[in-house]
């Protein structure tokens, strides 16, 4: 049944930054479907009341504190997962960041490095520590959450929009090397999505008006409406689908020229 392929009962899933936002909606989404997920970022009192919020509705949740810019924390999510529930099957790679908006010429290097190491390096180092586990397993999934950003150029968030783009060319260049142990890679390129990240955007005057002017369906979105897109493709219902890039913001990108 096509119905089924879409179940992830017995599914273990790691997300990042789940203690809101996007991350969180995954998570959610994944635990409806019947997975355990562990939610993870750097509040560990955040992702606590996220994990016992969940527990509340029935649904398989534990968290554990990781700034996925911390090498320890990184091991410790990885391991410490794998001790309580020996498999990992899912990986996503949410947590971002973006602490400097501003022309390119005048970016600090301490905003730059700090970008990549938590929207790229993290993503790539996460994956090589579930990597031998999936490998095993001869199955895994893992979805790095990108952006538009990533795929157009927008002004005043250069070192954001490089790292989304990288992480683009990542999915590709793990899918084409994991592929042969059933292990899938694909990213998400999220339009204008309501977080506190985004938030950032709307110091510059006008810039929800002109945003939501060029989205097709006039509006931004909710986290949630990321969440059935990452179920789907952590799912058998997207099986035969990885390398993929796949955008869901609205109707920005088509956005005419005239």
């Amino acid at each position: 049944m096509i119905k089924e392929k879409f179940n992830l009962s017995g599914k273990v899933a790691v997300i990042t930054g789940a203690s809101k936002g996007i991350g969180k909606a995954i998570a959610r989404g994944f635990a409806e479907f019947g997975a355990h997920v562990v939610v993870s970022s750097r509040d560990k009192d955040a992702v606590k009341k996220v994990e016992n919020e969940f527990k509340s509705e029935g649904l398989s949740a534990s968290s554990l504190k990781c700034h996925v810019g911390n090498i320890d924390d990184r091991e410790n999510l990885i391991n410490s997962t794998l001790k309580s529930y020996d498999r990992i099957d899912i990986l996503v790679n949410n947590a971002g960041t973006n602490p400097y908006f501003g022309p390119i010429h005048k970016m600090p290097q301490e905003a730059y490095q700090k970008t990549m190491d938590v929207n790229l390096n993290s993503a790539i180092e996460l994956s090589n520590l579930v990597y031998p586990t999936m490998k095993n397993q001869n199955s895994g999934n893992i979805i790095h959450i990108s952006s538009i950003e990533g795929i157009h150029p927008s002004k005043f968030m250069s070192a954001y929009n490089i790292s989304k783009a990288a992480l683009i060319m990542l999915t590709k260049n793990q899918s084409i090397e994991w592929g042969k142990y059933n292990i899938r890679v694909n990213a998400i390129c999220p339009g204008y999505v309501r977080t506190k990240l985004s938030s950032g955007l709307l110091e510059f005057e006008g810039a929800e008006e002109r945003l939501v002017n060029n989205v097709s369906l006039k509006r931004a979105s909710d986290p949630e409406e990321m969440a059935g897109l990452a179920v789907f493709l952590a799912s058998d219902a997207s099986s035969y689908i990885t390398g993929t890039s796949i955008v869901n913001d609205g109707g920005l990108l088509n956005s005419p020229i005239f």
